[in-house]
């Protein structure tokens, strides 16, 4: 295998170097997306209480809706800002936390009594 790796050093550096990078690269989305996965699989991640650490986008993946859901539920465009903790958005719009969460909670709802069977999709 040492013999490989020096030959194609000697014989392109470059191709070499970029071969590397892309292993690198590949083995690494593939880590996360599995740990991804395996941590969404498991149900007591679902239907999570939302509370003020998560983020809108933990939330849409937690109870299995459309980003937009959340986003509309809280008054936030889609974008930057999304990842901040909803306690820190609360804040930032002079809100409490409590009332966040029933907004956001009222929103879910709304959604799921609207599309009964869109979340089926996205169930494992």
């Amino acid at each position: 295998m040492a013999g490989l790796l020096r030959r194609m050093w000697k014989a392109a550096p470059l191709a070499t170097l970029l071969l590397a990078l892309g292993l690198a690269a590949a083995g690494f989305f593939t880590v996360r997306t599995v740990a991804f996965w395996i941590y969404w699989s498991d149900p007591a991640h679902r239907d999570q209480r939302i509370e003020g650490w998560m983020t809108p986008g933990y939330v849409a993946h937690s109870w299995r809706v459309p980003r937009e859901v959340v986003f509309d539920a809280i008054g936030l465009a889609p974008g930057p800002g999304g990842h901040r903790p909803i306690e820190e958005i609360a804040a930032s719009q002079g809100r409490s936390t409590g009332e966040l969460i029933a907004a956001l909670e009222a929103g879910i709802a709304a959604w799921r009594a609207a599309n009964p069977s869109a979340g089926d999709a996205l169930r494992p």
